[in-house]
Protein backbone atom coordinates (compact mmCIF):
# COMPACT_ATOMS: atom_id res chain seq x y z
CA UNK A 1 0.00 0.00 0.00
CA UNK A 2 1.36 3.45 -0.96
CA UNK A 3 2.48 5.87 1.71
CA UNK A 4 0.41 8.97 2.26
CA UNK A 5 1.56 12.07 0.42
CA UNK A 6 4.16 13.93 2.38
CA UNK A 7 5.46 10.77 4.11
CA UNK A 8 8.24 10.39 1.53
CA UNK A 9 10.28 12.86 -0.45
CA UNK A 10 8.99 14.89 -3.34
CA UNK A 11 9.36 14.16 -7.06
CA UNK A 12 10.28 16.86 -9.54
CA UNK A 13 9.57 15.87 -13.15
CA UNK A 14 11.31 18.23 -15.57
CA UNK A 15 9.63 18.11 -18.97
CA UNK A 16 5.96 17.56 -19.83
CA UNK A 17 6.33 15.61 -23.03
CA UNK A 18 4.95 12.08 -23.09
CA UNK A 19 7.89 10.65 -21.15
CA UNK A 20 7.46 13.23 -18.41
CA UNK A 21 3.68 12.84 -18.33
CA UNK A 22 4.06 9.07 -18.15
CA UNK A 23 6.46 9.34 -15.22
CA UNK A 24 4.43 12.00 -13.42
CA UNK A 25 1.12 10.17 -13.69
CA UNK A 26 2.64 6.83 -12.69
CA UNK A 27 4.11 8.39 -9.54
CA UNK A 28 0.99 10.39 -8.72
CA UNK A 29 -1.03 7.18 -9.00
CA UNK A 30 1.27 5.67 -6.34
CA UNK A 31 0.65 8.55 -3.96
CA UNK A 32 3.84 10.52 -4.58
CA UNK A 33 3.98 14.29 -4.21
CA UNK A 34 4.71 15.39 -7.79
CA UNK A 35 5.76 18.72 -9.25
CA UNK A 36 5.77 18.85 -13.05
CA UNK A 37 7.94 21.57 -14.60
CA UNK A 38 7.72 22.49 -18.31
CA UNK A 39 9.65 25.17 -20.18
CA UNK A 40 6.98 25.66 -22.85
CA UNK A 41 3.57 27.15 -22.33
CA UNK A 42 1.86 23.82 -22.97
CA UNK A 43 2.45 20.15 -22.33
CA UNK A 44 2.91 17.45 -24.95
CA UNK A 45 6.39 18.11 -26.31
CA UNK A 46 6.58 16.84 -29.87
CA UNK A 47 3.08 15.34 -29.49
CA UNK A 48 1.20 18.60 -29.26
CA UNK A 49 -1.97 20.14 -30.68
CA UNK A 50 -2.72 23.77 -31.37
CA UNK A 51 -5.20 26.04 -33.13
CA UNK A 52 -3.98 26.91 -36.61
CA UNK A 53 -5.62 29.98 -38.16
CA UNK A 54 -4.82 28.87 -41.72
CA UNK A 55 -6.64 25.59 -41.25
CA UNK A 56 -9.22 27.24 -39.01
CA UNK A 57 -9.13 24.49 -36.42
CA UNK A 58 -7.05 22.45 -34.03
CA UNK A 59 -4.34 20.34 -35.65
CA UNK A 60 -1.57 18.12 -34.36
CA UNK A 61 2.06 18.94 -35.04
CA UNK A 62 2.24 15.47 -36.60
CA UNK A 63 0.38 12.22 -37.09
CA UNK A 64 1.68 9.79 -34.51
CA UNK A 65 0.66 6.22 -35.23
CA UNK A 66 0.52 3.70 -32.40
CA UNK A 67 -0.33 0.01 -32.51
CA UNK A 68 -2.81 -1.97 -30.45
CA UNK A 69 0.01 -4.04 -28.93
CA UNK A 70 1.80 -1.03 -27.47
CA UNK A 71 1.63 -2.15 -23.85
CA UNK A 72 2.90 1.02 -22.20
CA UNK A 73 0.65 3.30 -24.25
CA UNK A 74 -2.41 1.25 -23.34
CA UNK A 75 -1.51 1.29 -19.63
CA UNK A 76 -0.88 5.06 -19.71
CA UNK A 77 -4.20 5.82 -21.40
CA UNK A 78 -6.05 3.59 -18.95
CA UNK A 79 -4.35 5.31 -16.01
CA UNK A 80 -5.44 8.78 -17.14
CA UNK A 81 -8.95 7.67 -18.12
CA UNK A 82 -8.42 8.00 -21.87
CA UNK A 83 -8.52 4.36 -22.95
CA UNK A 84 -11.12 5.18 -25.61
CA UNK A 85 -9.15 8.08 -27.11
CA UNK A 86 -7.63 6.15 -30.03
CA UNK A 87 -9.37 5.45 -33.32
CA UNK A 88 -8.73 2.65 -35.76
CA UNK A 89 -10.14 -0.43 -37.45
CA UNK A 90 -11.37 -3.35 -35.34
CA UNK A 91 -8.90 -5.65 -37.09
CA UNK A 92 -5.34 -5.25 -38.37
CA UNK A 93 -6.28 -4.03 -41.82
CA UNK A 94 -3.83 -1.71 -43.57
CA UNK A 95 -4.61 -0.02 -46.88
CA UNK A 96 -1.85 0.78 -49.38
CA UNK A 97 -1.55 2.40 -52.79
CA UNK A 98 1.43 2.35 -55.15
CA UNK A 99 1.49 5.64 -57.03
CA UNK A 100 3.85 4.24 -59.67
CA UNK A 101 1.35 1.79 -61.13
CA UNK A 102 -1.90 2.62 -59.29
CA UNK A 103 -2.07 -0.74 -57.52
CA UNK A 104 -4.17 -0.82 -54.36
CA UNK A 105 -4.36 -3.51 -51.72
CA UNK A 106 -5.33 -4.15 -48.14
CA UNK A 107 -3.08 -6.16 -45.87
CA UNK A 108 -5.26 -8.59 -43.89
CA UNK A 109 -3.18 -10.55 -41.39
CA UNK A 110 -4.58 -13.16 -39.03
CA UNK A 111 -5.39 -11.97 -35.55
CA UNK A 112 -3.56 -14.84 -33.92
CA UNK A 113 0.09 -15.83 -33.68
CA UNK A 114 0.21 -18.21 -36.66
CA UNK A 115 0.55 -16.25 -39.94
CA UNK A 116 -1.78 -18.28 -42.15
CA UNK A 117 -2.45 -15.12 -44.21
CA UNK A 118 1.03 -15.29 -45.73
CA UNK A 119 -0.01 -18.43 -47.57
CA UNK A 120 -3.06 -16.80 -49.16
CA UNK A 121 -2.31 -14.75 -52.24
CA UNK A 122 -5.29 -12.43 -51.83
CA UNK A 123 -4.27 -11.41 -48.30
CA UNK A 124 -0.55 -10.81 -48.59
CA UNK A 125 1.32 -8.02 -50.35
CA UNK A 126 0.77 -8.16 -54.14
CA UNK A 127 3.73 -9.57 -56.02
CA UNK A 128 5.09 -11.52 -53.05
CA UNK A 129 5.40 -15.24 -52.30
CA UNK A 130 4.94 -16.92 -48.94
CA UNK A 131 8.64 -17.79 -48.88
CA UNK A 132 9.60 -14.09 -49.11
CA UNK A 133 8.49 -13.45 -45.54
CA UNK A 134 10.63 -16.01 -43.73
CA UNK A 135 13.93 -14.16 -44.15
CA UNK A 136 12.77 -11.20 -42.08
CA UNK A 137 12.79 -13.33 -38.93
CA UNK A 138 16.56 -12.74 -38.85
CA UNK A 139 15.92 -9.21 -37.65
CA UNK A 140 14.40 -10.47 -34.41
CA UNK A 141 17.72 -11.92 -33.26
CA UNK A 142 20.04 -9.21 -34.55
CA UNK A 143 22.78 -7.79 -32.38
CA UNK A 144 23.15 -4.09 -31.62
CA UNK A 145 26.02 -3.60 -34.08
CA UNK A 146 24.14 -4.82 -37.15
CA UNK A 147 22.29 -2.70 -39.68
CA UNK A 148 19.11 -3.87 -41.36
CA UNK A 149 20.92 -3.80 -44.69
CA UNK A 150 23.47 -6.28 -43.31
CA UNK A 151 20.77 -8.92 -42.85
CA UNK A 152 18.00 -8.21 -45.35
CA UNK A 153 18.19 -7.55 -49.11
CA UNK A 154 16.73 -4.10 -49.69
CA UNK A 155 14.77 -5.07 -52.79
CA UNK A 156 11.69 -6.88 -53.97
CA UNK A 157 7.97 -6.34 -53.67
CA UNK A 158 7.81 -7.22 -49.97
CA UNK A 159 10.55 -4.73 -49.12
CA UNK A 160 9.12 -1.97 -51.30
CA UNK A 161 5.47 -2.42 -50.38
CA UNK A 162 5.54 -3.32 -46.69
CA UNK A 163 8.88 -3.67 -44.91
CA UNK A 164 10.42 -0.39 -46.05
CA UNK A 165 7.31 1.74 -45.29
CA UNK A 166 6.76 0.04 -41.94
CA UNK A 167 10.36 0.31 -40.73
CA UNK A 168 10.76 3.84 -42.09
CA UNK A 169 7.79 4.91 -39.96
CA UNK A 170 8.99 2.99 -36.90
CA UNK A 171 12.63 4.10 -37.01
CA UNK A 172 12.32 7.50 -38.72
CA UNK A 173 15.58 6.49 -40.36
CA UNK A 174 16.26 5.02 -43.78
CA UNK A 175 15.88 1.30 -43.00
CA UNK A 176 19.00 0.12 -44.84
CA UNK A 177 21.19 2.08 -42.41
CA UNK A 178 18.88 1.54 -39.45
CA UNK A 179 19.59 -0.60 -36.41
CA UNK A 180 18.59 -4.20 -36.99
CA UNK A 181 18.21 -4.70 -33.22
CA UNK A 182 15.71 -1.83 -32.92
CA UNK A 183 13.80 -3.08 -35.95
CA UNK A 184 13.78 -6.56 -34.45
CA UNK A 185 12.37 -5.25 -31.18
CA UNK A 186 9.48 -3.62 -33.03
CA UNK A 187 8.80 -6.80 -35.02
CA UNK A 188 8.87 -8.99 -31.89
CA UNK A 189 6.26 -6.84 -30.19
CA UNK A 190 3.95 -6.36 -33.19
CA UNK A 191 4.08 -8.23 -36.49
CA UNK A 192 5.51 -11.43 -34.99
CA UNK A 193 2.70 -11.67 -32.40
CA UNK A 194 -0.25 -11.54 -34.77
CA UNK A 195 -2.71 -8.99 -36.07
CA UNK A 196 -4.33 -8.17 -32.74
CA UNK A 197 -1.01 -6.61 -31.70
CA UNK A 198 -0.68 -4.27 -34.66
CA UNK A 199 -4.09 -2.83 -35.29
CA UNK A 200 -3.28 0.76 -36.30
CA UNK A 201 -4.42 3.49 -33.92
CA UNK A 202 -4.30 7.28 -34.07
CA UNK A 203 -5.28 9.89 -31.49
CA UNK A 204 -8.88 11.02 -31.73
CA UNK A 205 -9.79 13.78 -32.18
CA UNK A 206 -6.33 15.24 -31.44
CA UNK A 207 -3.08 14.30 -29.72
CA UNK A 208 -3.80 16.70 -26.87
CA UNK A 209 -7.27 15.27 -26.32
CA UNK A 210 -5.88 11.74 -26.17
CA UNK A 211 -2.50 11.99 -24.48
CA UNK A 212 -2.05 15.38 -22.82
CA UNK A 213 -5.25 16.98 -21.51
CA UNK A 214 -6.44 13.86 -19.63
CA UNK A 215 -2.98 13.48 -18.07
CA UNK A 216 -2.96 17.06 -16.81
CA UNK A 217 -6.48 16.64 -15.44
CA UNK A 218 -5.41 13.42 -13.70
CA UNK A 219 -2.38 15.12 -12.15
CA UNK A 220 -4.46 18.05 -10.91
CA UNK A 221 -6.97 15.64 -9.39
CA UNK A 222 -4.09 13.92 -7.57
CA UNK A 223 -2.87 17.23 -6.16
CA UNK A 224 0.24 17.53 -8.31
CA UNK A 225 1.78 20.96 -8.88
CA UNK A 226 1.99 22.01 -12.55
CA UNK A 227 4.43 24.72 -13.60
CA UNK A 228 4.22 25.68 -17.27
CA UNK A 229 6.53 28.27 -18.91
CA UNK A 230 9.16 27.49 -16.26
CA UNK A 231 12.60 26.64 -17.59
CA UNK A 232 15.20 24.85 -15.50
CA UNK A 233 18.39 26.69 -16.47
CA UNK A 234 20.92 24.74 -14.41
CA UNK A 235 21.28 21.94 -11.90
CA UNK A 236 23.34 22.12 -8.72
CA UNK A 237 24.95 18.97 -7.34
CA UNK A 238 26.34 18.23 -3.92
CA UNK A 239 28.25 15.01 -3.52
CA UNK A 240 26.24 12.02 -4.76
CA UNK A 241 22.95 13.91 -5.05
CA UNK A 242 21.24 16.64 -7.03
CA UNK A 243 20.81 19.54 -4.61
CA UNK A 244 18.91 22.31 -6.43
CA UNK A 245 17.12 23.42 -9.59
CA UNK A 246 17.94 26.90 -10.91
CA UNK A 247 14.84 28.34 -12.59
CA UNK A 248 16.10 31.26 -12.19
CA UNK A 249 15.01 31.09 -8.54
CA UNK A 250 16.73 28.33 -6.64
CA UNK A 251 14.51 25.35 -5.82
CA UNK A 252 16.19 23.15 -3.20
CA UNK A 253 16.17 19.39 -3.68
CA UNK A 254 16.94 17.12 -0.73
CA UNK A 255 18.71 13.76 -1.04
CA UNK A 256 15.36 12.17 -0.12
CA UNK A 257 13.65 13.83 -3.10
CA UNK A 258 13.77 12.44 -6.64
CA UNK A 259 14.19 14.28 -9.92
CA UNK A 260 13.28 12.90 -13.34
CA UNK A 261 14.84 14.75 -16.25
CA UNK A 262 12.49 14.16 -19.20
CA UNK A 263 13.78 16.67 -21.74
CA UNK A 264 15.29 16.32 -25.25
CA UNK A 265 18.89 15.07 -25.35
CA UNK A 266 20.35 18.44 -26.38
CA UNK A 267 18.69 20.07 -23.36
CA UNK A 268 19.83 17.28 -21.05
CA UNK A 269 23.36 17.70 -22.43
CA UNK A 270 23.35 21.36 -21.38
CA UNK A 271 22.25 20.44 -17.84
CA UNK A 272 24.35 17.36 -17.17
CA UNK A 273 28.15 17.35 -17.43
CA UNK A 274 29.67 14.69 -19.69
CA UNK A 275 26.34 13.17 -20.69
CA UNK A 276 26.70 10.62 -23.47
CA UNK A 277 23.59 10.82 -25.64
CA UNK A 278 22.53 10.61 -29.30
CA UNK A 279 23.73 13.60 -31.28
CA UNK A 280 22.43 12.78 -34.75
CA UNK A 281 18.79 13.32 -35.58
CA UNK A 282 16.23 12.77 -38.33
CA UNK A 283 13.46 15.09 -39.47
CA UNK A 284 9.74 14.59 -40.02
CA UNK A 285 7.54 16.73 -42.26
CA UNK A 286 3.77 16.83 -41.82
CA UNK A 287 1.20 18.53 -44.02
CA UNK A 288 -2.37 19.40 -43.11
CA UNK A 289 -4.96 20.26 -45.77
CA UNK A 290 -8.31 21.86 -44.96
CA UNK A 291 -10.52 19.48 -46.88
CA UNK A 292 -12.59 16.59 -45.51
CA UNK A 293 -11.48 13.24 -46.82
CA UNK A 294 -13.81 11.72 -49.42
CA UNK A 295 -16.44 9.23 -48.27
CA UNK A 296 -15.00 5.76 -47.96
CA UNK A 297 -11.38 6.90 -47.66
CA UNK A 298 -9.39 4.69 -45.27
CA UNK A 299 -8.47 6.27 -41.97
CA UNK A 300 -4.81 5.50 -42.66
CA UNK A 301 -3.39 4.91 -46.14
CA UNK A 302 0.19 3.83 -46.82
CA UNK A 303 1.67 5.38 -49.95
CA UNK A 304 4.42 3.70 -51.97
CA UNK A 305 6.51 5.53 -54.58
CA UNK A 306 5.41 9.01 -53.58
CA UNK A 307 6.77 11.88 -51.56
CA UNK A 308 3.87 11.32 -49.18
CA UNK A 309 4.26 8.17 -47.10
CA UNK A 310 1.11 8.04 -44.97
CA UNK A 311 -2.19 9.81 -45.56
CA UNK A 312 -4.61 10.27 -42.65
CA UNK A 313 -8.29 10.97 -43.26
CA UNK A 314 -10.03 13.14 -40.68
CA UNK A 315 -13.56 14.53 -40.70
CA UNK A 316 -12.30 18.08 -41.22
CA UNK A 317 -8.91 17.66 -42.88
CA UNK A 318 -6.46 15.41 -44.66
CA UNK A 319 -2.98 15.00 -43.18
CA UNK A 320 0.25 13.62 -44.58
CA UNK A 321 3.38 12.38 -42.83
CA UNK A 322 6.87 12.02 -44.32
CA UNK A 323 9.46 10.30 -42.13
CA UNK A 324 13.25 10.58 -42.43
CA UNK A 325 12.55 13.85 -44.22
CA UNK A 326 15.97 15.49 -43.99
CA UNK A 327 16.06 16.06 -47.75
CA UNK A 328 12.78 18.03 -47.51
CA UNK A 329 13.34 20.05 -44.37
CA UNK A 330 14.81 23.10 -46.13
CA UNK A 331 12.51 23.08 -49.15
CA UNK A 332 10.04 25.88 -49.72
CA UNK A 333 6.84 25.30 -47.75
CA UNK A 334 4.47 26.01 -50.64
CA UNK A 335 6.50 23.78 -52.93
CA UNK A 336 6.15 20.98 -50.38
CA UNK A 337 2.42 21.59 -49.99
CA UNK A 338 1.83 21.40 -53.75
CA UNK A 339 3.94 18.25 -54.18
CA UNK A 340 2.29 16.48 -51.27
CA UNK A 341 -1.18 17.53 -52.38
CA UNK A 342 -0.50 16.02 -55.81
CA UNK A 343 0.22 12.72 -54.06
CA UNK A 344 -2.98 13.04 -52.01
CA UNK A 345 -5.02 13.61 -55.17
CA UNK A 346 -3.65 10.41 -56.69
CA UNK A 347 -3.88 8.40 -53.49
CA UNK A 348 -7.48 9.36 -52.65
CA UNK A 349 -8.75 9.88 -56.19
CA UNK A 350 -9.81 13.49 -55.72
CA UNK A 351 -9.62 16.44 -58.13
CA UNK A 352 -9.97 19.43 -55.78
CA UNK A 353 -7.23 22.03 -56.19
CA UNK A 354 -4.84 22.80 -53.35
CA UNK A 355 -6.96 23.82 -50.32
CA UNK A 356 -5.72 25.90 -47.36
CA UNK A 357 -2.70 24.09 -45.94
CA UNK A 358 -0.13 24.04 -43.20
CA UNK A 359 3.33 22.47 -43.24
CA UNK A 360 4.89 21.46 -39.93
CA UNK A 361 8.61 20.64 -39.90
CA UNK A 362 10.36 18.89 -37.02
CA UNK A 363 14.07 19.07 -37.80
CA UNK A 364 15.13 17.00 -34.79
CA UNK A 365 12.06 14.81 -34.53
CA UNK A 366 13.93 11.70 -33.33
CA UNK A 367 17.46 10.48 -32.87
CA UNK A 368 18.85 8.63 -35.88
CA UNK A 369 18.02 4.97 -35.24
CA UNK A 370 21.42 3.66 -36.37
CA UNK A 371 23.59 1.23 -34.38
CA UNK A 372 26.03 4.03 -33.60
CA UNK A 373 23.41 6.39 -32.19
CA UNK A 374 21.61 3.59 -30.34
CA UNK A 375 24.90 2.81 -28.59
CA UNK A 376 25.01 6.39 -27.28
CA UNK A 377 21.67 6.15 -25.47
CA UNK A 378 22.15 6.42 -21.71
CA UNK A 379 20.59 4.26 -19.02
CA UNK A 380 17.77 5.82 -16.98
CA UNK A 381 20.00 5.90 -13.89
CA UNK A 382 22.74 8.49 -13.39
CA UNK A 383 25.75 8.81 -11.06
CA UNK A 384 23.57 10.97 -8.80
CA UNK A 385 21.41 8.86 -6.53
CA UNK A 386 18.27 10.98 -6.80
CA UNK A 387 18.37 11.85 -10.52
CA UNK A 388 16.84 9.71 -13.27
CA UNK A 389 16.42 10.14 -17.03
CA UNK A 390 13.36 9.66 -19.23
CA UNK A 391 12.70 10.19 -22.92
CA UNK A 392 12.51 8.22 -26.13
CA UNK A 393 16.28 8.80 -26.52
CA UNK A 394 17.07 7.00 -23.25
CA UNK A 395 17.84 3.30 -23.63
CA UNK A 396 14.54 1.45 -23.88
CA UNK A 397 15.37 -1.19 -26.48
CA UNK A 398 12.90 0.52 -28.83
CA UNK A 399 13.31 3.29 -31.40
CA UNK A 400 12.05 6.81 -30.69
CA UNK A 401 8.33 6.09 -30.70
CA UNK A 402 5.41 7.05 -28.46
CA UNK A 403 5.63 3.58 -26.93
CA UNK A 404 9.32 4.10 -26.19
CA UNK A 405 8.71 7.52 -24.63
CA UNK A 406 5.90 6.28 -22.39
CA UNK A 407 7.86 3.18 -21.43
CA UNK A 408 10.86 5.30 -20.46
CA UNK A 409 8.63 7.34 -18.19
CA UNK A 410 7.38 4.16 -16.53
CA UNK A 411 10.95 3.01 -15.92
CA UNK A 412 12.06 6.34 -14.47
CA UNK A 413 8.97 6.42 -12.25
CA UNK A 414 9.75 2.95 -10.89
CA UNK A 415 13.32 4.01 -10.08
CA UNK A 416 12.11 7.20 -8.39
CA UNK A 417 9.52 5.27 -6.41
CA UNK A 418 12.22 2.90 -5.17
CA UNK A 419 14.36 5.87 -4.14
CA UNK A 420 11.37 7.35 -2.28
CA UNK A 421 10.56 3.95 -0.78
CA UNK A 422 6.99 4.16 -2.05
Amino acid sequence: MSKAKGAAGKVFVIGAGLAGLSAATALAARGASVELIEAAGQAGGRCRSYFDPTIGGVIDNGNHLVLSGNRAVNAYLKRIGAQDALAGPPRAELDFVDLADGARWMLKPDEGFLPFWIGREGRRVPGTRASDYAGYARLMWANRRQRIGDLIPAKGALWDRLVHPFLLAALNTEPVEGSAALAGAVLRETLAKGGRYYRPRIAHPTLAAAFTDPALAFLQAQGAALRMSSRVRALTFMGPSLAALEMPETVPVSPQDAVILAVPPWVAGDLLPNLKAPGEFRAIVNAHFKLPAPAGAPLILGVVNGMAQWVFAFADRISVTVSAADALIDRDREELARALWADVQKALGIAEPLPPWQIVKEKRATFAATPEQDARRPAPTTRWLNLFLAGDWVQTGLPATIEGAVRSGETAAALAARHLAL
